[in-house]
């Protein structure tokens, strides 16, 4: 491991301290269902304390809850629709949202907060989705669900108040963000994405390729999977394992392992947040530096010794109000044309 990658791995400060105090307990091993509920309501008293005293005020945007046929089933879609302002047009950029949860784990509740800051904030339409999980909907049900719902948001922009060409954006987190490299890939060779493409994607500490399917021309960059096996009882090597496992997908399948692609040449800007202590580090540095070399503008933030969804558990230590800050810059950087010269400011 490099000297430069070593540095990312120290722990930060704030968090080894409050680790220290109060450390975090090993999710236990129950039934996915039960697992769910649990997790599910931590997370929605988590993100009520973050995001709730930030609400913007419910006259500045409507909900609209959709459901969308999929295969054999249907979809929930919560859009998410700036009120409009006098001053300002009456069509929106649309942002598609994808939540994580490791393929296993999340619903529309998950972001739904955030996302609704930032819908009034950037004046944005967005719809996020709640796709089907494993081990019950096996891959690419997950998949499929996420470009179905693309196809939808896309097919409904004017009723969403939404204007593709002031941009159309993908993004998500951990599995969503995988979902999002997968469906972004998808779109470069589908004629209905011809008059009305992709204009950016947000990749948020992805997953990007199954270890088992390391290329030997990259192992050498691939080590943060065993060096961070156990390096937070929220998410180790043993959940990365388990949530492939519960897929059921080929390793070397790009639409399983996007970063194995063969090219990546005609991918949108891209927007990148990669964390030092998460075993998933080198796979989104790659991916960041894959992209690049093929031509791809990107954009990365990267934050030192702390661990994958610590923003989530750690709210108010300064890498956390930096990764939603950087969040931010990087949503309005797409927005604002991606350029090349402004990716590192």
């Amino acid at each position: 491991m490099s000297e430069d990658r070593q540095k990312l791995s120290q722990p930060d400060p704030e968090y080894a301290a409050i680790l220290a105090s109060t450390p975090l307990p090993r999710p236990p091993k129950l039934d996915i269902k039960v697992l769910r509920e649990i997790l599910h309501k931590d997370m929605a008293a988590r993100t009520q304390e973050i995001y709730g005293p930030r609400l913007p005020a419910k006259s500045e945007y409507r909900v609209e809850d959709h459901m969308i046929p999929v295969e054999g089933a249907q979809m929930a879609l919560r859009c998410l629709i700036p009120i409009p302002r006098a001053d300002k047009g009456q069509t929106f950029p649309l942002f598609y949202w994808i939540h994580g949860g490791a393929g296993r784990l999340g619903t529309i509740e998950l972001d739904d907060l955030l996302l609704r800051t930032i819908c009034v904030e950037f004046q944005i339409t967005v719809v996020n989705i709640e796709y089907r999980l494993a081990p019950e909907y096996k891959f690419p049900v997950g998949v499929n669900d996420t470009y179905a719902g693309l196809k939808w948001a896309a097919e409904h922009a004017s009723q969403l108040s939404a204007d593709l060409a002031k941009g159309f954006i993908v993004g998500g987190a951990s599995a969503g963000g995988y979902l999002t490299a997968v469906v972004t890939h998808r779109a470069l060779d589908d004629p209905f994405f011809v008059d009305r493409p992709l204009t950016a994607q947000i990749l948020c500490i992805p997953m990007v390729i199954h270890p088992d399917a390391y290329p030997e021309k990259y192992k050498s960059e691939l080590q943060s999977v065993e060096e961070l096996a156990t390096s937070t009882p929220t998410f180790n090597k043993e959940d990365l394992y388990e949530s492939y496992n519960d897929q059921g997908s080929d390793p070397f399948n790009p639409e399983s392992s996007p970063l194995l692609y063969i090219s990546h040449t005609g991918l949108p800007p891209t927007y990148f947040q990669v964390c030092g202590l998460d075993l998933l580090r080198d796979e989104g540095l790659l991916y960041e530096r894959l992209l690049r070399e093929a031509g791809i503008t990107t954009k990365l933030d990267v934050y030192p010794g702390v661990p994958h969804g610590f923003h989530l558990f750690f709210p108010k230590i300064k890498q956390a109000v930096k990764y939603e800050e950087d969040f931010r810059k990087g949503l309005a950087w797409l927005l604002n044309g991606a350029k090349a010269d402004e990716a590192n400011v």
